[in-house]
């Protein structure tokens, strides 16, 4: 599912063609995107007869609080013919190199019925290409792969997915009667670029979260551009990206813009991997690990 990809440097494309070697068809999802944005033409591009595209409008009052994130991908889902599922979100993005360990995992919890859902494990870029997340408060695994059944439902923001008997298509963040999925992990990662961009183009993608999540955020700031802090403490990314990235990595020009020391602005909120609390969980999580 997707908005406005092009606006909001989403690599949509790339995402998209990561994984056509694996699957037999590819749902998008997409909202009448704004006049000025060139998501469809973007994903038409790629020429690919497995390619469809279901034309959905978001609706942020029924479904507030990032629900319509989940509400679009149920709609994706509920077009798709498939026994599984291979869900990505624009910004995700699978390394080749993975695809024959995913589709072997698929193949070989195929009969199984127990097995309701497939986790792969994350990396989350930030700020640059050579860095990455590994900070207690990112999440280091997500179920990207389902069954295609009718009680399993894409869950809070889209996220995850929970079982939900009797679902009524509207509270996607409830708790009450969501089962969670019955599910196994397979040695492959998500490559996730969400926060990686020019950072007067993250500062937009950072505003539109706020207005379909509903709520504030933090790092409120009235600056123009996005300010990721210094990436000096974050892990280093020494081995290849997917090669569907290679053209758009090549378009990466704002390390000038970009901070590798120890040292921080003093008027922007500290981000969440900044802040004792979680700096001192992800140094307790590393010990015992």
């Amino acid at each position: 599912m997707v908005k406005n990809a092009d606006k909001l440097y989403y690599p949509i494309k790339q995402a998209i063609m990561s994984i056509l070697p694996i699957v037999d068809e590819f749902v998008v999802a997409l909202d009448d995107c704004d006049k000025n944005d060139k998501t469809r033409q973007i994903i038409e591009s790629i020429n690919d007869k497995k390619i469809k595209i279901i034309d959905t409008v978001w609706d942020l009052k029924k479904y507030p609080k990032g629900t319509e994130n989940a509400h679009q991908t149920d709609i994706a889902k509920e077009n798709c013919k498939g026994d599984l599922l291979f869900y990505l979100q624009a910004d995700e993005v699978i390394h080749e190199k993975y695809l024959e360990n995913i589709k072997n995992c698929c193949e070989k919890h195929f009969e199984n019925k127990e097995v309701e859902g497939i986790i792969l494990k994350y990396k989350h870029f930030w700020g640059d290409y050579e860095h990455y997340q590994n900070s207690h408060g990112w999440y280091n695994h997500e179920i990207r792969i389902i069954r295609n059944e009718k009680d399993i439902h894409s869950w809070e923001s889209a996220q995850s997915f929970r079982r939900i008997p009797n679902f009524d298509y509207v509270n996607y963040r409830q708790q009450d009667g969501t089962f969670m999925l019955k599910v196994v992990e397979v040695d492959a990662y998500v490559y996730h670029y969400g926060w990686v961009r020019p950072p007067r183009l993250m500062k937009n993608k950072y505003k539109a979260l706020a207005n379909i999540h509903s709520e504030n955020t933090d790092n409120k700031t009235d600056e123009p551009e996005y300010d990721y802090g210094p990436l000096d403490k974050l892990q280093l990314f020494s081995e290849t990206h997917p090669a569907v990235m290679e053209d758009w990595i090549k378009d990466f020009d704002w390390k000038d813009k970009l901070q590798y020391s120890d040292k921080r602005n003093k008027d922007r909120k500290p981000h969440k991997h900044e802040k004792i609390k979680y700096r001192l969980a992800t140094v307790l999580k590393k010990q015992d690990s």
